[in-house]
């Protein structure tokens, strides 16, 4: 006869040790299983509030616009109605009042002149308002003068004195004398 061996059980294989293991595998894994569960149930929920938040069903509200009468005006248009002269000017504060040569060039844009540099002037005591012009401009100087009340010919503070380095057609010293002059007054006030 033949004798049939029984292999014995492998003691490792079925110890109670190695069935601890099953059981916090199944622990780790309901877990696992609940916090999916609960993380897909918050993602529901924010999408439902995100969807809900993205359609509203208030009363309409409804929005006017008033007309526009007049169509802008395009810059061309406003040059031609106002074209800035070709007269290039700086303006030097030798006053010592600040800010006063900053003010005579205010005045002097609104009369539609080029005001390339306002500035200081090399000192303080000038006593007088000068106007120089530097090139052969004298209709710019003319319009200059005019409008510091100043005659072009006869008033000494009006001179000829040309520079062609400096590439400005007038420069306007102001004096201390400029409080007393009107128009510049009349502006500043």
């Amino acid at each position: 006869m033949v004798k049939i061996k029984r292999r014995k059980k492998n003691n490792l294989l079925f110890n109670s040790r190695t069935n601890r293991p099953k059981k916090r595998k199944d622990i780790q894994g309901t877990i696992i299983n609940s916090a999916i569960v609960i993380l897909s149930l918050l993602l529901v929920a924010f999408i439902f509030s995100f969807s809900n938040r993205q359609f509203h069903n208030g009363i309409p509200i409804e929005v006017t616009f008033p007309a526009i009468q007049d169509t802008p005006k395009l810059a061309v248009e406003i040059y031609e109605q106002n074209p800035i002269l070709d007269i290039e000017v700086e303006v030097l504060n030798g006053c010592g009042i600040p800010g006063m040569a900053g003010k005579v060039s205010d005045f002097l844009r609104s009369k539609q002149l080029d005001v390339v540099r306002s500035e200081n002037a090399d000192h303080y005591n000038y006593d007088q308002t000068l106007i120089i012009l530097r090139n052969e401009n004298f209709d710019g100087l003319k319009k200059i003068a005019a409008l510091f009340a100043m005659d072009e010919k006869k008033d000494p503070r009006v001179k000829h004195l040309p520079n062609d380095q400096l590439n400005i057609d007038i420069t306007v010293i102001l004096g201390k004398d400029i409080s007393q002059i009107k128009p510049i007054v009349e502006f500043i006030q």
